[in-house]
């Protein structure tokens, strides 16, 4: 209810479009940014505005209408039982699997191991770091933030690497790598989140099978889906339908993957991967392939300003506490040192056996922004003080990605490429 007034949630989703459409067209018209980047600064800077109206004005309650508002939209059955799979899906389909295959290792390596060992680096530094502030955030909640912030977002950087002549090996590497580990990530997440939650010690072993159901399970449903699916497209040709197909397996699809406990988000990249690859090539006219692509272009930039809009206004809830600040920004090179950990081991260990070149290091680390996932997962945490400290670190984090690292990566890989070649 925001000053009296019910809002329900057609009026959130309402609200949250209308706010994305008004920031996008201003973006685009005046200020000029890259979409991700603009609605990530508009948004936060409108928050910042209305904290600041709050100070300066007596009686102002905008602050407190929108945290009323933010408290009624209940983020973890939104985020994580819904958005995720029309990301993960829309994400799937520009993947070219032919050239995936031949990054097929590095893919399955850095988007399960570099997962894993990008969490565990991350949730403890993070542990470490908060002890030194003085926050007592218990290793598991580390270990949730952890897990959140490691998927890594190729949107912004597949367009730069075609431009700067990156091999398609390594385009196609660092987009497969990127979906994988995105549902690789959730699965994690949900993992340690559950064991957060419970209070009950993360048992490895436990982990793991839980890991391998999840995992494997989703795999199969995805692979069941997006089958039946390239089936039915390949017997008709009527582009509504095909359409509304592919948003049945997303819809239909999730609402399964819950039901049955397996990953919904790593069934919905499966599919995503055979509708997007078997079926583009062999079962759609070219009338109904332009037309599926673009809706799920759309959807896809669409739930990303949302997010990126909605992670600027979750500025007005997080604490004032300056130790909160102090670890989002240690929090950077922590993510950053983590990651390259995470890349430099096991492209070192596949050296003898497949070389993605000496682009790949640097395109994998610096290209390796923190996007819509994370935010995602980090506005899906219950409340409590674990998901202000995850809040705050996540927001600092992606706008340090999308910001520094996505308006740089292309001067950084031009730079790379200039050197190898000299």
């Amino acid at each position: 209810m925001i000053s009296g007034i019910a809002i329900t949630p057609f009026d959130a989703a309402a609200i949250l479009i209308v706010l994305a459409a008004t920031l996008g067209y201003l973006n685009h018209r005046f200020v000029k940014m890259p979409p991700s980047i603009g609605l990530t600064v508009m948004g936060a800077v409108a928050s910042l505005i209305v904290v600041g109206l709050d100070k300066l004005i007596p009686g102002s309650s905008a602050s407190r209408d929108i945290v009323r508002f933010l408290s009624g939209i209940d983020f973890h059955n939104t985020l994580m039982n819904g958005m995720l799979s029309f990301l993960l899906f829309a994400g799937a389909l520009h993947v070219d699997w032919g050239e995936m295959r031949r990054g097929g290792w590095p893919i399955i390596v850095l988007s399960t191991i570099g997962v894993v060992t990008s969490t565990a680096l991350i949730g403890g530094g993070v542990y470490l770091i908060g002890g030194l502030l003085g926050l007592s955030i218990p290793i598991a909640w580390c270990l949730v933030f952890g897990a959140l912030i490691s998927p890594t977002d190729p949107v912004a950087v597949m367009g730069i690497m075609k431009q700067a002549a990156v091999p398609p090996t390594l385009q196609a590497t660092v987009a497969g790598e990127s979906l994988f580990n995105d549902g690789v990530g959730v699965v994690v997440f949900a993992i340690i989140l559950g064991a957060a939650l419970s209070g009950e010690p993360l048992s490895v072993s436990h982990a793991a099978v839980l890991f391998a159901e999840e995992a494997g399970g989703g795999i199969v449903l995805g692979l069941v889906t997006g089958w039946i699916a390239y089936r039915a497209m390949h017997s008709i040709d009527d582009y509504k339908v095909e359409v509304m197909i592919s948003l049945a397996v997303v819809m239909g699809g999730y609402a399964l993957a819950s039901r049955i406990h397996v990953s919904g988000p790593v069934a919905m990249a499966v599919a995503g991967l055979i509708i997007g690859n078997k079926g583009v090539a062999h079962a759609m006219s070219d009338t109904t392939r332009d037309y599926l692509l673009k809706f799920w272009a759309l959807i896809d930039d669409l739930l990303n300003a949302v997010l990126f809009l909605l992670i600027g206004l979750e500025v007005v809830v997080i604490p004032a506490d300056a130790r909160l600040i102090a670890l989002g920004v240690a929090a950077i090179p922590l993510v950053l040192v983590a990651r390259a950990i995470a890349v430099i081991g096991p492209l070192a260990a596949m050296r003898p056996f497949l070389s993605l070149g000496a682009l790949a290091p640097v395109t994998l680390i610096w290209g390796g922004l923190r996007g819509g996932i994370s935010v995602a997962l980090a506005l899906g945490l219950p409340d409590g003080a674990a998901r202000s400290f995850a809040l705050a670190a996540t927001y600092i984090v992606v706008l340090f990605s999308v910001i520094v690292q996505g308006g740089t990566v292309e001067r950084v890989i031009r730079w790379r490429s200039a050197r190898e070649q000299d």
